[in-house]
């Protein structure tokens, strides 16, 4: 919040999820978060908006927050009403949740554990260039080694983020690289010419 300005006015985009009928109990959690943690406003897009008016919420906002759900729900909706090219050009906080920080990536690893474990990848709006895995746990270890000897795989278990900046990288809590068949922690500062090559 302290680079949102302190008491940003917040744009929340949520549409990794079926638009709920009537007010919905996760808008009232989040506009309650939000509002808690100091944001002088908290306003949400809807995806009847026009693109000339969401344009204008975002140019207003101080932070933009993507929140979980299905991440090809949310990565299609982005695209399609444009939104994606109006994140690129915004010069503030971004925040992804789960699908949503998928989304922000080149590539975001997904889990499947029915009816047998495994990973897939989907393509994000490519805000920031690398590939990524929420939620991780220890037991995709082996899945994302083997995916590594093609791109470099950053893991995130839950209570844990990634913050970049357009050139480095930094560690709330715990992450980890996967890249060649190997797994290291990733260094609380990782400084970045470009993540272009480590993708």
């Amino acid at each position: 919040f302290r680079q949102a300005g302190g008491a940003p006015n917040v744009l929340v985009l949520p549409w990794a999820r079926k638009a709920p009928k009537g007010v919905s109990r996760r808008r009232v959690l989040l506009s309650k978060y939000f509002r808690e943690l100091g944001a002088k406003s908290v306003v949400f897009a809807e995806l009847s908006d026009s693109l000339g008016n969401i344009a204008e919420q975002v140019r207003r906002a101080d932070l933009v927050y993507l929140p979980g759900g299905f991440t090809s729900m949310l990565i299609k909706r982005l695209k399609t009403k444009g939104v994606d090219a109006l994140l690129h050009t915004y010069d503030r906080v971004i925040v992804g949740r789960s699908a949503g920080a998928l989304a922000l990536c080149d590539a975001g690893v997904l889990t499947k554990k029915q009816p047998e474990a495994s990973l897939s990848l989907i393509t994000g709006i490519g805000l920031v260039g690398l590939t990524l895995k929420v939620h991780y746990t220890p037991l995709v270890d082996h899945a994302l080694e083997l995916l590594s000897y093609g791109r470099t795989v950053y893991a995130v278990p839950e209570r844990s983020a990634l913050v970049y900046d357009g050139c480095s990288l930094s560690v709330i809590g715990n992450a980890f690289l996967f890249k060649g068949g190997t797994k290291r922690a990733v260094e609380f500062s990782q400084r970045l010419n470009s993540l272009k090559p480590w993708s």
